[in-house]
Formats: structure tokens, sequence, C-alpha cells
């Protein structure tokens, strides 16, 4: 009977994993030390698609640095499997163009840095989690205006 119990549907629910920011405050910190600003709400963004590069418990690919595309970027990761070019509707992807903000994978970012290839990015919406992968000097060189 342990079977037939396990099939059935539980009715116990689970409070959903919300973002949160790598140094356990209740608001998400930049790569700055300050609040971290909204990336991009057209498309939205960010692995929660909240339009920040919020982080959390299931972000395992840590998608915390807000980078605007260029073409270069788009076919250098691309060549590396991910194509960010083409819609994924069930995804709540819409595929990305050259000048559209969207929050990378820290470690990708850091790749294409690594190949020349590194888009722009904006620090204030930038998580600090970032932190972990790339130094802030490298950051900072490819940085945008602050708006």
């Amino acid at each position: 009977m342990r079977l037939q119990n396990f099939l059935q549907p539980s009715f116990t629910t689970k409070a959903p994993t919300m973002p949160h920011a790598a140094n356990g405050t209740a608001t998400p910190q930049n790569v700055l030390g300050s609040d971290l600003k909204t990336c991009c709400e057209d498309p939205v963004t960010g692995f929660y698609r909240t339009g920040k590069c919020e982080t959390g418990p299931r972000d395992v690919g840590v998608h915390v640095v807000c980078a605007e595309m260029t073409a270069d970027f788009l076919e250098f990761t691309k060549s590396r499997g991910n194509d960010l070019t083409t819609p994924m509707p069930e995804h709540r992807f819409p595929g990305l163009e050259p000048g559209d903000r969207w929050c990378l994978c820290a470690a990708r970012w850091k790749e294409a840095y690594e190949a020349g290839m590194a888009p722009p990015v904006l620090l204030e919406a930038t998580h600090e989690a970032a932190l972990d992968v790339v130094s802030l000097d490298v950051l900072e060189e490819y940085a945008l205006e602050q708006e």
C-alpha cells in the first residue's frame, strides 16, 4: 500500500524559492555594493523573469551578469551551443538581438571575455554573485555608462 500512497497527489505546498542576495540580505546587491537595479523588462530577463539578475538555489547557471548583447557575443555563444537568438516560448524566452539586455551566466560571460567577445555590462544591474567568477576590475573594463 505504500506505493499507492506514493502515487496519490500531495496537497502539501512548499513556499517557492525566492531570489535572494548572496550576502543573505533581503535586498539583492550589485557588484558596486548597492541595491540591484533592473537589467531589462523588454524583453523580461533574469532567471526568475523579474527583470533583475537575481539568483537563488534553483539558478545553477548563476545568471547574474547584466549584459547588452552584441552581434559578436551572440555568434560566440551560439558557437558554444547556447543559441540566444532563437525564441523558445516554452521557457518565456523571446530570442535576443544586438542591443537587448539579458542576464547572462557569469561563467559564460567570463568565457566570452577570455575569447575577446565579452559584451558590455551594466554594473548597477549585475548581481554581486558575479564577483565569485570574475573580478570587479574586469567588469569595470566593460561597463556601460550609468543610467
